[in-house]
């Protein structure tokens, strides 16, 4: 199916269409192949699988396979093949990056007694839950593993997280924030399959109260440390102490989950939930934009226990636009400056986690996780998600454009090599390039990060939704590629 922003007004089945791209070539969804008969789910409509094995084979040769779990080397290309998205585009690092992404992801599937689970690093951590699990990655890995094609893998992850110890969550779900209600919601608007959301529904409800109980404040906020937000070290941040700081991270991810469980409610008929849950979420919005917004810095910035500011522009202040938190409030698209300014976050490798102005920028030492400054790949994924959703969803703002976005997009595949091979480790130098924890085995394959939902959701411009409407937005700017095709998704195959 060949679309062009001219002409495109309706997809298959009637669906509607967004484009703003200068050539984009979408293939049908296998849920309508399959509904018409005509192709097995892992055959593309354009794009040959097999066009793609080549890749598959290098990155099996470049490295030594020291660590095994469910899917071995020499199986990821018949896995891959039945499970992913096709994707083509005129520019070999994107093409490349994209196949060895799903490659590296496939490294973490792991069969445990109580089904697959999806490990953060290969090799054992001390701090782990069973089977050497550790949540606070969990948003990331859902948003991820919701395009693959076999959703078990991911439903059986998520069920042993919240059934894992005797049908109670495990011991250490709650050790980091999260995101998870928000990302399992998101997951259904891709997979269709309500059954399975139904069955995290009063789970995930429970779940919310408890960190309610854990993290909530009198303000009405939520508080955080920055080991348990999984970034230790921060620059308005401590690493030992159990400070009560208000932090934009958790806070955005409580007010995501409130609106999900508000839309799940809504979804089973649950209105007293629906209204509940839209209340809270309503009053973390409220509170998030009257105490985290810092005007003179134009930026939500972390607050100390005493209500002040923490007077530095981290990257968590791009979290709330995960979630569509902020109004379309123009005096708010000041923040989206700093992602072009090379005193802001504009890094020669990618976005840094904290200005690059501040005083406190790198001063936390290395290289022991510090969240001070250098680039972290789970921060990006956040950031560069964020800012897919402040140009599709808020109407009128010219802050940031698809010029930036694909920049940013090209330096984060650029950072994702090492000694001139695709690698993804923990973190890196700003300015290098350089991986901090160098070859150290723990940080090989670090499965800490999204990549192919950018893709998809971002650069391609898929745009999941709850409706049966088919949006596709590409963020691609008009003198960058000629062509793309995204091929063989499996949208809404469970419905």
């Amino acid at each position: 199916m060949l679309i062009h922003q001219a002409q495109a007004n309706a997809i298959a089945n009637g669906a509607e269409s967004t484009v703003n791209a200068p050539m984009v070539l979408l293939t049908e969804s296998s849920a309508s192949v399959r509904r018409k008969g005509s192709r097995s789910r892992n055959t593309g409509a354009v794009l040959q699988a097999g066009d793609y094995k080549p890749l598959v084979d290098y990155f099996n040769r470049m490295e030594d396979e020291n660590i095994i779990q469910a899917i071995p080397n020499a199986e990821s290309w018949e896995w891959m093949a039945a499970n992913i998205p096709l994707f083509d585009c005129p520019q070999d690092n994107f093409r490349e990056m994209y196949y060895y992404r799903w490659w590296s992801l496939r490294k973490h599937i792991k069969e445990t007694p109580q089904g697959y689970g999806v490990t953060e690093f290969l090799v054992e951590r001390s701090y782990s839950d069973k089977y050497n699990l550790i949540a606070c990655a969990i948003g990331h890995h859902t948003y991820e593993m919701r395009w693959l094609h076999n959703q078990e893998y991911l439903q059986q992850y998520l069920t042993l997280w919240y059934t894992g110890k005797d049908g109670a969550p495990m011991e250490k779900l709650d050790k980091f924030s999260s995101w998870t209600p928000d990302a399992v919601y998101n997951a259904w608007m891709v997979t269709g399959h309500t059954d399975f959301l139904q069955f995290m529904y009063p789970m995930l409800v429970k779940d919310y109260y408890h960190w309610e109980d854990m993290k909530r404040t009198p303000d009405g906020l939520f508080w955080q440390r920055d080991v348990s937000d999984g970034m230790e070290e921060s620059a308005s941040g401590d690493r030992d102490h159990n400070i009560h700081n208000r932090r934009p991270t958790i806070n955005s991810y409580m007010y995501g989950n409130a609106r999900a469980l508000s839309a799940m409610a809504g979804l089973f008929g649950d209105a007293e939930n629906r209204d509940l849950f839209a209340r809270k979420a309503d009053t973390l919005q409220r509170r998030t934009l009257q105490l985290l917004w810092n005007s003179e810095h134009q930026f939500f910035e972390t607050m100390r226990p005493d209500g002040s500011p923490a007077n530095v522009r981290e990257a968590i202040g791009y979290i709330p636009w995960y979630f569509n938190l902020p109004d379309n409030d123009r005096k708010y698209d000041a923040a989206w400056m700093q992602v072009e300014d090379s005193r802001g976050f504009n890094a020669p490798y990618g976005l840094t986690t904290c200005e690059m102005r501040s005083p406190l920028f790198r001063q936390r030492g290395c290289c022991q996780c510090e969240w001070d400054g250098a680039i972290w790949p789970f921060a990006s994924a956040q950031t560069l998600t964020a800012m897919a959703n402040f140009m599709n969803n808020y109407p009128g703002q010219t802050t940031a454009a698809d010029t930036t976005y694909f920049m940013q997009m090209e330096k984060y595949v650029e950072s994702q090599y090492h000694r001139g091979r695709p690698y993804i480790g923990e973190y890196l130098d700003e300015v290098t390039g350089y991986w901090l924890k160098g070859d150290q085995e723990r940080s090989r394959y670090y499965n800490h990060s999204t990549f192919n939902d950018l893709m998809i959701t971002g650069l391609m411009g898929l745009r999941p939704r709850p409706d049966n409407i088919l949006e596709v937005n590409p963020l691609v700017p008009q003198d960058k590629w000629d062509w793309f095709c995204l091929d063989n998704v499996a949208y809404k195959a469970g419905l």
